[in-house]
């Protein structure tokens, strides 16, 4: 008994928990009720066992079982819903009806029991499962059915359950079943929408042709009228609609026919609804087309259903297009003005609905792509303004963010500038997004101008900000880094600083490489003090640019000093920076320098490379010393190390200015024999030679003179030189371009992030 006990309390919760079924629920004793439908009675037999049986008071029809109660919980949830679209709704207001006017909805779904009716129930409902045959046999007890006069009476007072109507009929499926339900009831036309409409919701459309077959056989209202008219079919054509049961839509408009019952707009809207949800947009559009023909005119619905037409084909522009001929019929007069419409307001919400469509459409060309996307969006913006449809900063920003791909940064920009020019405000994060697509697509400089505006209009950068103008400034410099344009990283490093952004080792070392490069000894000093005088560590690649600047503009006893401090400040130097005081040293003319620099680097097992021996055979040539380069040229080979064009064209201009045509001769043939290419430069020093020291040598041997090879020309495009005092040509900067102290904003910069 405990544990019924503990069952009857949590049904007792549960069903309080789903009040929508408005059933009425017994503590005292174990069982509910409710009425119109059956019960579950809970009783004790002679034994210590219970049992549940279900006891009907309507119909055979209803019987419930228990997996059909999520049914049962379905169908009444639909009940307590809204109409199914506002023209349903529309239909329940008709003034036509005369007394048949519809209750209002919580009066429809009032459960009238008070409590001694369920005490006098509960104890004319304690039943016993084992007489159940024997009771069928003797027919019905009275004392389980309630009267025709507490019905109609209720019904009198206006108080229709309409639940305990529909759950009583949501098994039926013909006619009969209806009839042995509902009888000889007089219920008003609202109570049949309002079913039907429930069974739809609860995707049961049996029950719901069932009540309309049991209507056609001619069922009256209570002013003599027929019920069966236009808003049941109405309320059945959305019933199938609801339920996905388009199969059935056809023969429901047939059935309409056979009836006489013409269809009006709430009829064709449900239509092109029907054949929207299939896909079918050309079936719903020949449906629209009908309207003017029947003499109907279109409703709010009708055009927002035309409008879902044209974004199911993603006609984005057909969208607009139609728009913008509905709002110039309406400004004409030409749209019947009915009072229950406010067309205004209408107007604006199909703008809106019309403005999301071409969002949505532009949305998808862009995650789609294609190739064609970034030119039809700007396409449809322009149409869009030509049309006075102005969409807002949400819709731009979504858009923005849509934008991923290179070609899509002058769809990013257009849509950026409109929002600034509209003077509203701009998310921080939108703003990170366009530069970063910027500097995807190469546009460096439009990044920055985007980082400026947020300087000055807001909103403030943050540190995502300051790390993609780095990273953008830092593309920059190694391009110019990698070409050796100087001037220009020189250039990128002031735009830096005058924008508040703190150059990193990185960015200092890009610059100090292109004046290495570019053999600018005095701009890379100036650099290197820079940095240092910033607070940046310099690095072995920093120190290996240096050298090799001052290598390249012969300042050697500069090298030498910076090779000392580098040593001292604990910075281990790499084969490249090596390689460079091995050319230093050999151009010098400092061979024991040499052999001690090879032995260090042997014992630190920094093994030399072609590019370590071409140093020094480079450097035997510049002084003239044949034979030091013929001898590193053996050393080299020693080593298993294989000689290049440049090793080979370095050695032949060696022995040539040393006075020794036949080794250089001979080198070359063998260099030809290895089918190295080499310039034009060695096979005139080896005439030269031989001219000049008059040394035979077979010229057949030697071949036809090399062709000239073609330099690579630096291409620099028109992006990258777009920074206002830069130009294609180098210019030479002067000392206040070259060494320049640091702004304040970096420090300020360096506060915020602290």
């Amino acid at each position: 008994m405990a544990l019924l006990t503990s069952f009857s309390s949590a049904m007792s919760i549960l069903f309080q928990k789903l009040g929508t079924l408005r059933i009425i629920y017994s503590l005292n004793v174990s069982s509910f009720h409710h009425r119109n439908i059956g019960f579950w009675s809970e009783f004790a037999t002679s034994g210590s066992k219970q049992k549940f049986c279900y006891v009907n008071l309507v119909s055979k029809v209803n019987l419930a079982y228990s997996s059909s109660l999520r049914a049962a919980f379905t169908l009444s949830w639909a009940l307590e819903q809204n109409p199914l679209s506002n023209e349903s709704e529309k239909e329940t207001m008709i003034p036509n009806l005369g007394d048949e006017q519809f209750e209002d909805q919580e009066t429809e779904r009032f459960v009238s029991v008070n409590s001694k009716e369920i005490n006098q129930n509960n104890k004319d409902f304690m039943v016993n499962c084992e007489d159940e045959d024997e009771r069928e046999a003797d027919g019905k007890n009275p004392s389980l059915v309630e009267s025709e006069a507490e019905k109609a009476s209720d019904i009198r007072n206006g108080r229709v359950n309409v639940h305990a109507l529909a759950m009583s009929l949501q098994f039926a499926e013909r006619a009969d079943d209806v009839e042995e339900v509902l009888g000889d009831m007089d219920l008003p036309p609202s109570v049949y929408s309002s079913m039907i409409r429930g069974f739809g919701m609860a995707e049961r459309l049996k029950p719901a042709i069932a009540l309309v077959e049991w209507l056609k056989r001619g069922k009256k209202s209570t002013n003599g009228g027929a019920i069966l008219n236009l808003y049941i079919y109405n309320s059945l054509l959305g019933a199938a609609k609801a339920s996905h049961s388009y199969e059935k839509v056809g023969k429901i408009i047939e059935d309409m026919e056979k009836q006489g019952i013409l269809p009006n707009i709430v009829t064709l809207n449900t239509l092109m609804s029907v054949y929207l949800e299939q896909g079918k947009t050309q079936e719903a559009r020949d449906i629209f087309s009908e309207i003017p023909r029947n003499g109907l005119s279109p409703s709010p619905v009708t055009y927002s259903t035309v409008l879902q037409i044209y974004r199911k084909m993603e006609d984005a522009k057909g969208a607009l297009e139609f728009f913008v001929e509905s709002r110039e019929k309406y400004k004409k007069g030409e749209i019947e003005n009915d009072s229950c419409e406010d067309w205004e307001n209408e107007f604006a919400k199909l703008e809106n609905f019309t403005i999301r469509i071409c969002y949505q459409v532009m949305r998808g060309w862009l995650v789609k792509g294609g190739g064609r996307e970034a030119t039809d969006v700007l396409k449809l913006l322009i149409e869009l303004d030509k049309a006075g449809l102005k969409p807002g900063r949400a819709i731009y920003e979504r858009l923005i963010w849509a934008c991923t791909n290179e070609g899509h940064y002058i769809v990013a920009k257009e849509l950026y500038q409109r929002i600034r020019e509209n003077n509203t405000e701009i998310s921080l994060s939108v703003c990170n997004h366009v530069i970063w697509l910027m500097g995807k697509a190469k546009k460096w400089w439009a990044s920055l101008e985007v980082y400026e505006e947020m300087l000055d209009k807001g909103p403030k950068p943050n540190n995502l900000s300051y790390e993609l103008m780095v990273s953008q400034f830092n593309i920059l410099l190694s391009a110019a880094s990698r070409r050796g344009i100087w001037n220009w990283a020189i250039r990128l490093l002031n735009k830096m600083q005058e924008k508040g952004i703190k150059p990193r080792t990185r960015e200092w070392n890009a610059a100090l490489v292109a004046c290495s490069r570019a053999s600018e000894a005095a701009a890379a000093v100036q650099i290197f003090m820079r940095m240092v005088e910033q607070g940046e560590k310099p690095t072995i690649l920093s120190y290996g640019a240096l050298l090799s600047a001052l290598e390249k503009g012969k300042l050697y006893d500069k090298a030498h000093q910076v090779w000392e401090h580098m040593i001292k400040v604990g910075v281990q130097p790499n084969l490249y920076a090596y390689t460079t005081m091995l050319s230093i040293y050999i151009k010098q003319g400092r061979l024991k320098a040499v052999d001690i620099v090879i032995r260090e680097m042997n014992s630190l097992g920094i093994e030399p490379t072609v590019v370590t021996f071409n140093a020094i055979i480079s450097g035997c040539a510049y002084k003239g010393m044949g034979g030091a380069a013929f001898e590193w040229f053996h050393r080299m080979k020693a080593k298993n190390i294989e000689p290049n064009e440049i090793t080979y064209e370095m050695l032949i201009e060696a022995l040539a200015n040393d006075g020794k045509p036949r080794l250089a001769y001979e080198v070359y043939l063998r260099a030809r024999n290895e089918d190295l290419l080499l310039s034009p430069k060695a096979y005139d020093s080896v005439l030269r030679s031989s001219y000049q020291y008059k040394a035979s040598i077979d010229m057949s041997r030697l071949g036809p003179r090399p062709p000239e090879k073609t330099k690579k020309r630096t291409k620099v495009s028109a992006e990258f030189c777009r920074l206002p005092d830069m130009s294609r040509r180098e210019k030479p900067l002067d000392s206040n371009a070259v060494y320049k102290s640091q702004p304040e904003e970096i420090h300020q910069h360096n506060e915020t992030a602290k």
